[in-house]
Formats: C-alpha cells, sequence, structure tokens
C-alpha cells in the first residue's frame, strides 16, 4: 500500500513538472513569477478556524495564460503552520481543473503512508461565469498529518455583486468531522458575506483589503475576519 501512495505521488509530480516544463518551452508571453504576502486577522478555512489569532500568508506563483503553479503558506504566533502546493489548468468555457497537496511543517515531508501519512490530496474543480462560481473539491486520500478521511467532498457557489459577495459551501469529512463522536455528515460549513477595497498610500503604492462576515452553522459558530495584501 506505501509503495501505491509513493507511486501516486511521483505520477501526480510528474504531471506537474511536464506540465510546468510545456508552458516554459512554449515562451508564453504572458507568463510571469510573483511572490507576495497577506496578513489576515484569523485564518478561517471552509468555515474551520485554523490557529488563533493573525496569520501571515506567504505566496510563490507562476502563471501562464492556462497554467498556474503555486506554493501557499500560513503560519501564526500559536505555532500553527501550513504549506500547501497546487497547480491547475484553465480550461475552455470557464471551467479549471487541478490539485492541491495539502501538508504542515514539523511533520515528516515524505510520509505518504496510506493512513498517517504527512499529506492530503485533493482534486480541484471549478466553474465561473460571469459574477457566479462554483467549485467541487475531492480528497483522494487518507492522512493523519493533514487530518483527511477519505473521500472527503467540499462543494462552494459564490456570486459577486457590485461592491460585495455572497457565498455558501457544505462538505463532509474534515469539514464537519466532531472528534467527540468520531463521525462527520455532510452539511453547510461555510456562510457568508465578502467585500473589498483598495487603501491607496501613494500614487504608486496601494494595499487591497478584504473583510468576510462568516458563519459555520455545522459548528455554530461565527467569524468576522479583515486581511491586507503586500
Amino acid at each position: 500500500m506505501k509503495i501505491r501512495s509513493r507511486l501516486f505521488v511521483t505520477i501526480v509530480v510528474a504531471m506537474g513538472l511536464s506540465s510546468f516544463i510545456s508552458v516554459f518551452s512554449q515562451e508564453d508571453p504572458v507568463s510571469e513569477f510573483s511572490a507576495g504576502a497577506d496578513i489576515y486577522s484569523n485564518y478561517i478555512w471552509r468555515g474551520t478556524k485554523f490557529g488563533t489569532g493573525p496569520a501571515i500568508q506567504p505566496t510563490i506563483k507562476y502563471s501562464g495564460s492556462s497554467f498556474t503553479a503555486g506554493a501557499w503558506g500560513s503560519v501564526d504566533f500559536s505555532g500553527y503552520q501550513e504549506a500547501d502546493l497546487y497547480f491547475y489548468f484553465s480550461l475552455p468555457a470557464g471551467l479549471s481543473l487541478g490539485l492541491t497537496d495539502y501538508y504542515y511543517p514539523g511533520l515528516n515531508y515524505f510520509d505518504y503512508s496510506d493512513t498517517s501519512g504527512s499529506h492530503a490530496f485533493e482534486i480541484n474543480l471549478g466553474l465561473s461565469k460571469g459574477n457566479f462560481s462554483l467549485a467541487a473539491n475531492y480528497i483522494l486520500n487518507k492522512a493523519g498529518g493533514a487530518a483527511s478521511l477519505g473521500g472527503d467532498k467540499y462543494f462552494e457557489a459564490k456570486y459577486s455583486f457590485k461592491s460585495f459577495n455572497l457565498f455558501i459551501g457544505a462538505g463532509d469529512g474534515w469539514h464537519t468531522y466532531n472528534s467527540a463522536t468520531g463521525k462527520d455528515k455532510f452539511a453547510i460549513c461555510n456562510l457568508g458575506l465578502g467585500t473589498s477595497k483598495i487603501i491607496k498610500v501613494t500614487d504608486t503604492f496601494s494595499i487591497p483589503v478584504t473583510g468576510q462576515l462568516l458563519f459555520n452553522p455545522d459548528k455554530e459558530q461565527m467569524y468576522i475576519v479583515v486581511g491586507f495584501t503586500f
């Protein structure tokens, strides 16, 4: 089983690298590397809070005309850490297809065992039409370090108005898992309103600011989150 997991990871990495190399070989005129960081008052992901207090979330990204690959992380002053790799393809008709590798520093990075490994691999599907977007996500494996149960699902719909957006998300597995009962269920876990604005500091420097009011009906929790992008 462990060999099969390592073979799967090898295939996924090889696919990503081959796509990455293919993009470079085409000398895409719009391709570019970028780096940045967000600072959030709290790290809330799909309706669940991770860590305590403000979180710094750095990112490194390569973008081409139809292919994007990057690394994203989160760290806060309570000791919580996360470091994810991802890639996705932009397809015709507003569709996208990608894969995310969730990993938490401090765990053995090369532990790809079937039930207690350090990585959770998620297939990401997206559809965007005008102001409306849909996302569907599916965890491929069970991973102790990443707390995925295997087969975890999450779906989200979002609609953007002129000055704000509304979204609703539902899932199971690690999105609704109850450690006290050892059970999970498919339920709405991420419901909210978001908005954003640009703070102009100088003529050449501005700071994007985002704000969200979030409610998790499954955990009966509400959060208010503000973030700054640099």
